[in-house]
């Protein structure tokens, strides 16, 4: 007999993500568009309403918030970010052969990751915090580095990820609306949302948050989580997540309209194969449709937060494991593929 897309065949996919290696606890939360199916999942040492670290589908956020101070007229993509940070700041952010492109620098380039400017979260960074050195990495620290490292093309020539042009994209939030990220969220998103278990990760002592891992190793980073705010600190829950990414993709924040220039596509090979567009990434499925994959974005702990245009499914959940891509993919790709097997 076929199996349907129902709770027994959720639970049966989460079941088997954390019976391979290093995943410990997954939740996955697959709604349709039309409502007319909504299951939520999770096994091992998650629960369907414990809060987890989203980590960098936190930059999605950061994406609506952006679009609706466009919406609204306080800023507009191409606007250099000159236009809001201070020369201290901006000197020598990105010189590269001895000109300075720092002033000529757009939101639109931060956002779509073709700014030039080195990520600081190095291979050396990353080895350092999974093996558990916890260290935090606030705005000065992050651009100090910026500035230490030779940027990687002039700005809008390619695209490369980097989290700093997040950090920046924080500041500029902060300075147009005259508020800290913090609050920014809370009124334009949580408390806009009426979404009760989601925060930003402040308090070194918060033990709410489920702990990732890296491999068989259980990672705690207050340290880190609170300082990265506006590029990875939201915590959030599966069902929640999923609330907050319905109203992203179907315009509750900004115009509609405004989604199709997001999908600027470039192709990123780090971390993992994707493709980045303006504050979105775009996940390939599959080699026959390469570039009509999930819509939305990955988070380092294994978090993910996906729409998929043509079954109308979206996507929400983690697999809690530094390095878990694969499996939370995996199990996607079978909702799919059993949704159009059903259809």
């Amino acid at each position: 007999m076929l199996k349907t897309i129902n709770q027994t065949f959720i639970d049966e996919l989460v079941l088997t993500a954390v019976s391979k290696k290093h995943i410990f606890g997954a939740v996955l939360c697959v709604e349709k568009g039309d409502e007319s199916l909504s299951v939520t999942s999770a096994a091992g040492n998650l629960t369907t309403n414990r809060p987890y670290f989203i980590a960098s589908v936190t930059k999605l956020y950061v994406t609506a918030v952006l679009l609706k101070l466009r919406s609204e007229n306080n800023l507009q993509l191409h606007d250099e970010i000159s236009k809001y940070l201070p020369n201290d700041i901006l000197h020598e952010l990105h010189m590269l052969k001895g000109i300075d492109y720092s002033k000529g620098i757009t939101i639109q380039h931060l956002m779509s990751n073709t700014s030039g400017i080195p990520d600081y979260f190095t291979s050396d960074v990353i080895a350092e915090l999974t093996a558990g050195n916890d260290q935090s990495w606030g705005f000065e620290k992050t651009i100090a580095s910026a500035k230490q490292k030779k940027p990687k093309f002039v700005p809008g020539k390619r695209a490369h990820y980097s989290d700093t042009n997040y950090q920046l994209l924080g500041k500029i939030i902060e300075t147009i609306t005259e508020k800290d990220i913090h609050t920014v969220f809370k009124e334009v998103i949580f408390d806009e949302l009426t979404l009760e278990t989601t925060y930003l990760f402040e308090e070194l002592n918060d033990v709410k948050p489920a702990p990732f891992y890296f491999k068989d190793k259980e990672l705690h980073l207050p340290l880190y989580m609170s300082s990265i705010g506006p590029e990875g600190g939201i915590v959030s829950t599966a069902r929640e997540s999923m609330v907050f990414l319905k109203a992203f993709i179907n315009g509750h924040f900004f115009p509609k309209e405004y989604f199709n220039e997001l999908r600027n596509w470039k192709i990123l090979f780090g971390p993992g194969l994707f493709f980045y567009g303006v504050g979105i990434a775009s996940q390939p499925i599959s080699f026959k449709q390469f570039k009509e994959g999930l819509i939305g974005h990955w988070g380092q702990t294994g978090a993910f937060s996906f729409y998929h245009p043509k079954t109308d499914l979206y996507f929400t959940g983690t697999v809690n494991q530094f390095y878990g891509h694969r499996i939370a993919a995996k199990m996607m790709i079978d909702v799919i593929k059993m949704y159009k097997t059903k259809s």
